[in-house]
């Protein structure tokens, strides 16, 4: 062995023995040293699993069952779990023992990366990668407002940007930013709401608007129009348009980004996170205008006046690398839309049969489904009920069973919300459309029944909810 070379593993740590040993202890040792309540939350609704094994859109549980995901680890997994290309290129870049993070050289990995996306990205010139979603709107946020000089942004209501502090202060759900004051000087404005915009545009203060195209919490879009006319608002002003991507983003919506399917917009920046990812090692990209980076790193004095220890990382750069050639080779977005389109009319094709089932909306594959109060005086009786305990009961019952009866994975859309939201992979087809609108259907059958386990379940939630105030 040569000076300097790392000496080979001596057998001391094996991480097969270790996860054979202890891996049952899994929601023991995450109650102990973790999050107590996750364990605890999980219990209670019945989503203690234990998954043995992923691949694609599909987990496996301990007696070889497989388990649907159309919830795609909040978005991460845009590829499916462990597809080959991307596996391959993280084997590839550890092999190749790759000087990385030396801080003081130029890599090729995160230009060829920042090369690939900006192909993608008309009207926006360089990149900066940082490790997360949250970490691309802070980086967002400081470049807006260093750019402009001016210290204020504007978010819209129930909008989700992330959890660190200056991402916080742009977060619209007060659940999230109770106990966490004082925040950023940022101001909420109603989503499509332009001439709420133009009262605080004119305070002269304002250095940005961040919006996403489609809100993940609740599935909202952005009115048709909108995005174009605040950007000339914000323009007139001499502000930034800053649109969040970190879940609409790399074809999630049946377009690369969401705010291409209306014509005429050109944001000063971009945050992208989440599917880059592969779903394997964290990244996130702020994709930017040629004059704000300039003007952000004006002079070899401010080059490093904002930076990630981990970003441009050789895994994630072969990551992202790898992600976009399968995007582009497997024609991903154009299967996004198609697989989209499909489910969603589907399911929209329901809300005729269904009194509980208020709106199914979305793009690609993104796809809110709302439930509302029914008409019929027994159902009428049952929802109050759920009602005055707590907002989002009944769209809980409809989750709990998708995954114990007909092992899918989905996700109530937010907090105090009757939405269930749908972010399945992006390499679902029809057989998964299939499989998911067969379940929901027999879910749907149930709950008008007005009997069953899903009501006694309903009752449950109930006395929990009115056990937690």
């Amino acid at each position: 062995m040569t000076t300097g070379e790392p000496a080979a593993g001596n057998g001391e740590f094996d991480l097969g023995r270790l996860l054979a040993e202890r891996g049952a202890e899994r929601y023991e040792l995450h109650a102990r040293y973790l999050n107590h309540q996750l364990p605890r939350m999980l219990h209670t609704i019945g989503f203690d699993k234990v998954y043995e094994r992923a691949e694609g859109a599909y987990f496996w549980d301990a007696d070889g069952q497989d388990h649907l995901d159309m919830l795609a680890g909040f978005g991460v997994m845009g590829l499916g779990r462990h597809h080959p290309v991307v596996r391959k290129a993280l084997h590839d870049v550890l092999d190749a023992h790759l000087a990385d993070l030396t801080r003081f050289d130029c890599q090729p990995l995160p230009g060829l990366l920042a090369e690939r996306l900006l192909a993608h990205s008309p009207h926006l010139d360089r990149v900066f990668f940082g490790n997360s979603g949250t970490e691309a709107v802070e980086t967002a946020l400081k470049f807006a407002r260093y750019a402009t000089g001016r210290p204020r942004v504007l978010y819209c209501d129930h909008a989700f940007h992330g959890l660190t502090t200056g991402s916080l202060s742009v977060n619209g759900e007060n659940g999230f930013r109770d106990g966490f004051a004082p925040l950023l000087p940022d101001t909420a404005v109603p989503l499509g709401d332009l001439d709420a915009l133009a009262r605080e545009l004119r305070k002269g203060d304002v250095a940005a608007l961040i919006v996403e195209p489609i809100q993940g919490k609740g599935v909202h879009e952005a009115p048709p129009g909108y995005l174009r006319a605040a950007q000339e608002l914000l323009h007139r002003h001499k502000a930034l348009l800053i649109l969040d991507e970190v879940q609409t983003g790399l074809g999630r919506t049946g377009d690369f980004y969401a705010y291409q399917h209306e014509q005429g917009v050109e944001p000063d920046l971009v945050c992208v996170a989440k599917a880059l990812s592969g779903g394997y090692v964290p990244v996130g990209a702020t994709l930017g205008k040629e004059w704000i980076f300039k003007k952000v790193y004006s002079s070899m004095d401010r080059v490093l006046v904002h930076s990630a220890s981990f970003g441009s990382n050789a895994q994630a750069m072969a990551a992202g690398l790898a992600v976009l050639s399968v995007m582009e080779n497997e024609e991903i977005v154009a299967n996004a839309r198609a697989t989209g389109e499909l489910l969603k009319s589907r399911l929209a094709a329901l809300v005729d049969t269904y009194e509980l089932l208020s709106e199914v909306r979305g793009r690609g594959l993104m796809i809110g489904i709302e439930f509302g109060r029914p008409r019929s005086l027994k159902l009428r009786g049952r929802w109050t009920m759920l009602q005055a305990a707590r907002k989002g009961l009944f769209a809980q019952m409809v989750v709990v069973p998708l995954l114990q009866r007909h092992r899918i994975l989905t996700q109530v859309s937010g907090d105090h919300m009757e939405v269930i939201k749908l972010i399945p992979p992006l390499i679902i087809g029809e057989r998964e459309v299939d499989r998911f609108v067969a379940a929901f259907t027999e879910v749907m059958d149930d709950a008008h029944s007005g009997g069953g386990l899903m009501w006694d379940f309903g009752k449950t939630l109930v006395k929990q909810a009115v056990a937690n105030r």
